[in-house]
């Protein structure tokens, strides 16, 4: 237990009510039979000292891989590593090197596909070398980053380059954490990215940029079972692009991309052939320039959709992408790839809640209301809590669609909502005589990921049945959230249980609350 998460026990266990003195002869007891043996303290001292060892390690490596990825693309090509630790300690530790490898390839095996190390597929990899080596560890992996580090140089002008996109890729992450499930703001920062990058490092050509995602369709399936749905570009470019959808039977080379997994460059358009015009008034005579178009992956590398950039508003002869800037448009379709996939997250999480609700409140008319929060990051890493539904004692919720958002300062009656945040524990409390059971949803790493505020009115308990039946929907959520987010796990491929769930991510979340009570059900059979 956590500080804050003994207080929060303390506090549950003794309630409001009781006197001071009791309070006092609690803390007495509790001082006098709380025993340690010599073998738990050093456990979990050594479990302390490899928490902090393991963070300074990622730590270590992480900058690492920030030295590397000098152009902020979020991965980095596995046969460069590999070339360069090749030639580690005169090339003697290569044998060592082939089985990491291949150990490699079957912990993440689309990395055999693909070729691209994520941060922490990097980690991993170092890790293995430095196990199939001889001697220390943690010396070997000290080693591993020294020699890394010294084999990658970088210029004064090519360094404030790489930290001032670095920026605007962040930015693109925090607007996911902070526009609780709405996408806008994260198709804002991308078309931002690319703008300000366009003007400090691109020549300020004039570009039009565009992002589409893959849809199943339903309408025409005759002409494709996916379509594309161009949900972001550029401002002038919204009345002819905004919500369009390309088919695969339409020209274009989208879906070229899509199938191949790798970027298209098109340097003069004007004699490809196979390009689609969305602006169709557009003169033929200024149908020239480049088009680009790169692949959107998700965390198992595959392909979800397309970001496409092309420079025919610009007629000047400089209208070409160079490759500084094509390794950039990669990092951008790689943080766009993870604040899409974090938003995703969140409202399959939300999803979750909603059947989880469905399924509670008929059978708990004691219930008074249920309101659900997620846990946002705020300025200056002061967090808020996003409520997204508001569940009455009918049961009629109300989904927010627009944010809104709770800071401790400003709710201060609300405060048994942050300790719960902040304890990841169960909370109670009375607000102006009305009974309040605060309950978190934990992430993978147990910090709380959402709340159930359980408002049971003037009772202080439910009912025995009642009580159950809240225990066994608090547990399925719980489990259905950690299935949601381990999904997101690069390392791992999503795995279905029942029929139902092969469908869309959104659907198989419906599904997942019934799933896990379903399996209950079995169990107890």
């Amino acid at each position: 237990l956590t500080l804050q998460q003994f207080v929060q026990l303390m506090d549950n266990f003794v309630g409001e009510d009781i006197s001071l003195p009791t309070v006092r002869r609690l803390t007495t007891f509790i001082k006098g039979e709380y025993k340690q043996t010599e073998e738990e303290k050093t456990k979990q001292r050594e479990k302390v000292h490899h928490m902090n060892h393991m963070a300074q390690r990622k730590q270590l490596v992480e900058a690492l891989f920030e030295k590397w990825d000098s152009s902020a693309c979020g991965s980095l090509d596995l046969e460069e590593v590999v070339t360069v630790l090749s030639t580690f300690k005169g090339g003697t530790g290569n044998g060592a090197l082939l089985k990491a490898r291949e150990h490699l390839f079957s912990r993440y095996p689309q990395l055999s596909r693909v070729g691209k190390l994520s941060p922490k597929a990097f980690q991993t990899f170092l890790e293995l070398i430095a196990s199939e080596l001889t001697g220390n560890e943690d010396e070997t992996i000290v080693n591993l980053v020294k020699f890394l580090t010294t084999s990658v140089e970088q210029s004064h002008n090519k360094s404030l380059q790489s930290s001032a996109r670095r920026k605007w890729l962040q930015d693109i992450q925090e607007a996911a954490e902070t526009s609780g499930t709405s996408m806008e703001p994260v198709y804002k920062a991308v078309i931002k990215a690319l703008s300000q990058d366009m003007e400090a490092h691109g020549d300020n050509k004039r570009i039009s940029a565009y992002l589409a995602v893959l849809e199943e369709n339903w309408l025409s399936p005759e002409q494709g079972q996916v379509h594309l749905r161009y949900v972001a570009c550029t401002a002038d470019d919204a009345p002819y692009v905004l919500n369009q959808v390309l088919h695969r039977d339409m020209k274009g080379v989208s879906f070229a991309v899509i199938d191949q997994g790798k970027p298209i460059y098109v340097p003069r358009v004007q004699l490809h052939g196979n390009i689609h015009f969305w602006n169709s008034d557009r003169p033929e005579e200024e149908r020239k320039g480049s088009l680009l178009v790169l692949p959107l992956y998700d965390a198992h590398w595959r392909v979800f959709g397309i970001l496409g950039l092309d420079t025919l508003r610009d007629q000047s002869h400089k209208s070409i992408f160079l490759t500084h800037e094509i390794t950039f448009y990669e990092g951008v379709c790689h943080a766009f790839s993870r604040a899409y996939h974090h938003i995703c997250m969140r409202e399959n999480v939300l999803q979750v809640a909603v059947k989880a609700l469905d399924w509670l409140c008929p059978r708990t008319p004691s219930l008074d209301a249920v309101t659900t929060y997620l846990v946002t990051p705020g300025k200056d890493k002061n967090y808020a809590l996003c409520k997204v539904i508001t569940t009455d004692n009918t049961g009629h919720k109300e989904i927010h669609s627009s944010p809104v958002f709770l800071l401790r300062e400003e709710n201060l009656l609300r405060g048994y909502l942050f300790k719960c945040t902040d304890s990841s524990e169960v909370t109670l409390a009375s607000v102006y005589g009305e009974y309040h059971i605060a309950v978190p949803l934990h992430d993978l790493s147990r910090k709380t990921l959402g709340i159930f505020d359980i408002s049971i009115g003037q009772h202080k308990k439910l009912p025995p049945q009642e009580q159950k039946d809240l225990q066994k929907m608090l547990k399925m959520a719980q489990a259905a959230c950690s299935e949601v987010l381990q999904r997101s796990l690069e390392e791992r491929e999503p795995t279905q249980v029942l029929e139902a769930e092969h469908v869309s991510d959104v659907r198989h979340a419906e599904i997942l609350f019934y799933r896990f009570m379903l399996q209950e059900l079995r169990e107890c059979a």
